[in-house]
């Protein structure tokens, strides 16, 4: 489990929650939650873009490790 888990990390594409953010016209408010830590509308948003449960919780660890 942990090692797979460090591979999910591992090969975690930002790009991607990027591309579907964008596709709804969500990039802006996105970096903006981020900016703010507002880890609910960061999560709100990537639901809206319809990214998977897994790159969420991905993004949300990434959030919380960068403070």
């Amino acid at each position: 489990m942990f090692k797979q888990k460090i591979m999910e990390e591992n090969d975690f594409e930002g790009t991607l929650v990027l591309e579907k953010l964008a596709e709804m016209g969500l990039v802006e408010a996105f970096f903006e939650a981020v900016d703010a830590d507002n880890v609910s509308q960061v999560k709100l948003l990537m639901r809206r873009a319809q990214i998977d449960d897994e790159t969420i919780k991905v993004v949300l660890k990434l959030m919380r490790e960068a403070d």
